[in-house]
């Protein structure tokens, strides 16, 4: 099995994957520019004397989630002055494999946190559990995948989920102190 230090050593640094972006780079770079993270958060203080000196993202760019967790997790990172690297999820499958949702959904983005021997830490993704509420209640409204409308209903639901994730500085709040409060637990 490739161990974390060779996936992270051939992954890209996440400043050059938003730059080759094509689908998702400027709704990322949007949420990016119009979040901050909170001045007085003593979360980050506590973190910054942990561990964690990086973090392996797994992800591909055309995925809604990331584009609105990412932004979150730039800041973080920038914050904690933690390396970031993407790994492209459907390149190599091993990897995300190894951090499955529920045990059978290859969901992303996952941020995997090391320390300076890479060695993980703790795990975070796809979503925030507020998040995640939201999206399982706007999909709870779908009909039945045989009904005639299904198609256009579930392309109607992401376009809701979609803008939601765009523009909901509260969506991004959620994802920003559900990494935090991963890292801090452990």
């Amino acid at each position: 099995m490739t161990s974390l230090e060779t996936y992270f050593k051939n992954s890209q640094p996440l400043d050059q994957y938003i730059e080759a972006m094509t689908e998702n780079k400027e709704n990322l770079l949007s949420i990016y520019n119009s979040f901050s993270t909170p001045e007085d958060d003593g979360r980050l203080e506590k973190i910054k004397a942990s561990n964690y000196s990086k973090v392996l993202v797994i992800t591909e760019d055309w995925c809604g989630d990331a584009m609105m967790n990412i932004p979150i997790l730039k800041h973080i990172s920038e914050a904690l002055n933690l390396e970031a690297r993407v790994f492209h999820r459907d390149e190599n499958t091993d990897l995300i494999d190894q951090y499955l949702t529920n045990g059978t959904a290859r969901s992303i983005p996952i941020f995997v946190f090391l320390n300076d021997d890479f060695e993980q830490q703790t795990v975070w993704g796809p979503r925030a559990r507020q998040v995640q509420h939201f999206v399982e209640e706007t999909r709870s409204k779908l009909p039945a995948k045989d009904d005639p409308t299904f198609e256009d209903k579930s392309t109607e639901s992401y376009a809701i989920i979609s803008n939601r994730f765009k523009t909901d500085s509260q969506m991004w709040k959620y994802v920003y102190d559900s990494i935090l409060d991963k890292l801090i637990i452990n």
